[in-house]
């Protein structure tokens, strides 16, 4: 724990209005349990596509409600001022 504290302090370098939706896991969890709601429904699925298909949309839909709500997510407009701050280093995408 005493060498992972800058990895658990690292919400603190985001702007003050997204600190609060970063300490919380809760919207993961319920895109979480509405992805297991949603698989449990349909139970067989004939292959991988198909899964892949169902949960894709499901993330969709949920990007665009966080998209519209304002006041409940990060919006666009705060996230590009992060790319803004040469203080902010975010970790490359390795693919």
């Amino acid at each position: 724990m005493d060498g992972a504290g800058a990895d658990v302090l690292a919400y603190m370098t985001f702007p003050v209005q997204h600190r609060a939706k970063l300490h919380s896991t809760n919207p993961l969890e319920r895109l979480n349990g509405e992805i297991k709601r949603r698989t449990e429904v349909d139970g067989i699925f004939p292959n991988e596509a198909a899964i892949t298909r169902l949960v894709g949309a499901i993330l969709l839909a949920q990007s665009d409600e966080w998209a519209v709500q304002r006041a409940h997510y990060m919006t666009l407009e705060t996230m590009t001022k992060m790319g803004d701050d040469p203080g902010l280093i975010l970790p490359k995408l390795v693919g």
